[in-house]
């Protein structure tokens, strides 16, 4: 049986663009969340996401590995972003599209997409 924090860093090494959210990306259960969630969907990439509610074990452990203390929590290509107000200033100065639409071309090429 894997531990939490191998089950985290799973998570964030197989998923390019992930989210550890209160909630789900069409009903998120905070504002923080919500707000955070919307910056990253006006994207228009595909992103996985961690509800941290059902996951309480996840919702304990990561802060301590992330050395980040609140959700959400926006992860891309295995580095932590930030929070909602790093994630929504990054959308309204362009740099979060930036961001995420580099991070899912190289997933795709990865994948062996068009670009491979």
């Amino acid at each position: 049986m894997s531990t939490t924090a191998e089950n985290i860093q799973r998570q964030i090494s197989e998923n390019p663009i992930l989210i550890y959210m209160k909630g789900s990306p069409q009903l998120p259960q905070c504002g923080f969340s919500a707000q955070t969630v919307q910056a990253l969907m006006s994207c228009g990439e595909r992103f996985a996401f961690v509800n941290i509610l059902d996951n309480p074990d996840i919702r304990a452990e990561l802060p301590k590995i992330a050395n980040w203390p609140t959700f959400p929590q926006l992860w891309v290509e295995g580095e932590l972003v930030g929070g909602c107000d790093i994630v929504v200033e990054m959308h309204q100065n362009g740099e979060l599209e930036k961001l995420v639409k580099a991070a899912a071309e190289r997933a795709g090429a990865a994948e062996g997409g068009d670009n491979a």
